[in-house]
């Protein structure tokens, strides 16, 4: 792949982007995510590898909802 692995390592050592990353999983955790992939649709929470169907449904639900 042509990875630098010294320069990888350093940097993964020098812990530069920890509070980068604690942020986005906070930010995971205070919207209810426990894994992944995890998907919003309009604020829906749809948890966990799915199928088109569980997409194609919520997305007709929220088109439907906002036509009312």
């Amino acid at each position: 792949m042509g990875l630098d692995t010294a320069r990888f390592t350093a940097c993964l050592d020098s812990h530069k982007y920890t509070p980068i990353v604690d942020a986005d999983i906070k930010m995971g955790n205070d919207a209810g995510v426990t894994g992944t992939p995890a998907f919003f649709i309009n604020g829906r929470l749809i948890s966990g590898a799915q199928p088109f169907d569980a997409f194609k449904s919520i997305i007709e639900e929220e088109l439907e909802m906002k036509k009312r």
